[in-house]
């Protein structure tokens, strides 16, 4: 028992202080091989894990247990009062950033969507311009998307569909201009809603890559050795991905849950931006303005009213699901093992 406690203040601190590396995504960074073998499961689910995800369930449910009380919704007032003015400039928000994203990547030069994707192309950079200008107006703002996802499309004929499951959120992005422009929704749901489901599976998908291939990362953390706050390294990459795992889960989750769980990972990513710099920046640019989207975001709707209890059961589900595709969709691509 006083192992388990220890590992769950060592959970809040590392969230609260360190998490922010978590959020660099190491394939800009350091040298990495997604068709590597990846650790076996057998290693992934250790103790350090189980403990992690006790942690992370403990803090999820006690969060849906407080939303239905008078502190929840005094915090979803507050949080109201202070996003107001980014709630009514939401959409102003993703144009502006969108084109300041792709105008930096077309002046960086040789980028496809992301640092480590790159192109000899000339013709990407036209349409990395083109699609900025596109976000000057609603009416092209389904052109704009339309040039994301064959960005995208490049992306997965010249990388691999699995490296591209690295970033569903461009696909989301772009369904959002693409229904803001055309003034509709999905089948009933929001572009907001369509943006948000996009963040949350990327960031899911992303978290595996922390168990799977930690050693992606130890030359960032030999090199801000600070970050790690005394752990070892091995298990600071298992406390990143849960960090960033559940975090990610509870984007889907109810308004309060989700809403907070975006101004922690919005706080996170914008930290490592001072840690690593330019390119980190750009490139993480995207996602900071879908997250404070999610954050400013007070629109409640009947589906989002569900018991605190299946949040655990949720959340061990999606995770189940998650490490799945991962490994077994890599197994069948790269031919690597699963245990």
């Amino acid at each position: 028992m006083r192992s388990f406690f220890a590992t769950c203040l060592a959970a809040v601190l590392f969230c609260v202080v360190a998490a922010r590396s978590a959020e660099a995504h190491v394939k800009w960074f350091c040298a990495y091989d997604v068709a590597g073998q990846p650790r076996g499961l057998e290693n992934v689910l250790c103790l350090d894990f189980e403990l992690l995800l006790g942690v992370a369930i403990f803090w999820l449910f006690a969060g849906c247990l407080i939303e239905p009380t008078s502190l929840g919704d005094a915090t979803i007032r507050v949080m109201d009062r202070v996003t107001e003015g980014l709630r009514l400039r939401t959409e102003l928000m993703m144009r502006a950033v969108c084109a300041f994203f792709f105008i930096s990547i077309w002046a960086v030069g040789g980028i496809l969507l992301t640092p480590e994707l790159k192109t000899t192309s000339p013709y990407v950079g036209a349409l990395q311009l083109a699609i900025a200008a596109g976000m000057l107006s609603r009416r092209t703002l389904p052109l704009s998307a339309a040039g994301m996802v064959v960005l995208f499309g490049i992306g997965v004929r010249d990388y691999g569909l699995f490296h591209l499951a690295d970033y569903p959120i461009f696909l989301g992005v772009a369904a959002y201009f693409a229904l803001v422009g055309l003034n509709k929704d999905l089948f009933g749901v929001r572009p907001i809603d369509v943006m948000r489901y996009a963040a949350a599976v990327t960031l899911m998908w992303a978290s595996v890559e922390k168990w799977a291939y930690p050693e992606w990362s130890f030359p960032l953390l030999i090199e801000h050795s600070s970050m790690t706050l005394g752990f070892d390294n091995e298990f600071y990459m298992r406390a990143a991905g849960m960090v960033e795992f559940t975090l990610a889960f509870a984007l889907i989750w109810t308004p309060l849950i989700r809403r907070c769980a975006a101004t922690v990972l919005t706080g996170m990513f914008i930290s490592a931006c001072f840690e690593f710099g330019k390119i980190d920046t750009i490139g993480h640019s995207a996602i900071i303005a879908v997250l404070l989207a999610i954050v400013a975001d007070n629109k409640v709707l009947s589906r989002d009213r569900r018991a605190p209890w299946l949040a655990p059961v949720a959340l061990c589900a999606a995770l189940s699901v998650t490490l799945f595709v991962y490994y077994f969709g890599h197994a069948a691509i790269f031919k690597t093992s699963v245990l």
